[in-house]
Order: structure tokens, then C-alpha cells, then sequence
């Protein structure tokens, strides 16, 4: 078995790694708020965020969702999304990744969905 701090020092690049990616709404420009009415082309609900592409005129964009467990305690159901649903998204866009956004708030038919 490895020891305790080589088994922390080999770990430890991970765990930052991941952090970093889960903490990043640093990256997402609150200054500019985009509100974008589209169709769902593809829907994942997992862990740590969900995500979903949104056909939006001529562009698809990536739009990052609220944890599963948030959604689902907010309201939004996994069976309440589907490809080629209708919805409305409200939220900000990256200050670096063309085309994706971090959703505020989602309209589902006539439901407002805050997930943050």
C-alpha cells in the first residue's frame, strides 16, 4: 500500500483539477445578460451540473444547468426536458468558451425554473 503523502501528493493535482472546474462561474460575464428562446437538441442530467444544447437561430449553444438535485428541488424534473422541447433560457454568457452560457432561470411552457 502507498504511503499516506505520496498517496495525497499524487492526488492532490486531481482534486485541484476538478475544483476548478465545478467553481468556475468566475468565467461567465454578469454583466451580460443573455435570454435566448430555442429548441433542446440534446439534454444531460447528471452530476455535477446539467447541461443542455439549445438551437438558438443559427448557433447551438451549451447552456449549464443547476445540479440535478437543485433542479429537481426547484421544480425541473428530468422528464420535464426532452430533445426538440421549446424553452426559454435567461442567463450569462462565458468569457472565453464561444457559444455557451450559465443559466440563471429556464421557462419550461409556462413555468419559470430558478436554478441559481
Amino acid at each position: 500500500m502507498l504511503p499516506a503523502k505520496l498517496l495525497l501528493i499524487l492526488l492532490l493535482p486531481f482534486s485541484v483539477a476538478l475544483s476548478t472546474l465545478h467553481h468556475g462561474w468566475a468565467n461567465y460575464d454578469q454583466t451580460k445578460t443573455l435570454d435566448y428562446t430555442g429548441l433542446v437538441e440534446e439534454i444531460t442530467y447528471e452530476n455535477p451540473h446539467g447541461m443542455l444544447k439549445l438551437q438558438h437561430e443559427d448557433k447551438t449553444w451549451t447552456v449549464v444547468l443547476a445540479p440535478p438535485s437543485r433542479m429537481n428541488s426547484r421544480g425541473l424534473s428530468r422528464d420535464m426536458l426532452q430533445a426538440g422541447d421549446s424553452v426559454r433560457v435567461v442567463g450569462y454568457p462565458h468569457k472565453e468558451v464561444k457559444d455557451e452560457m450559465r443559466a440563471e432561470r429556464i421557462y419550461v411552457g409556462d413555468k419559470k425554473i430558478e436554478l441559481r
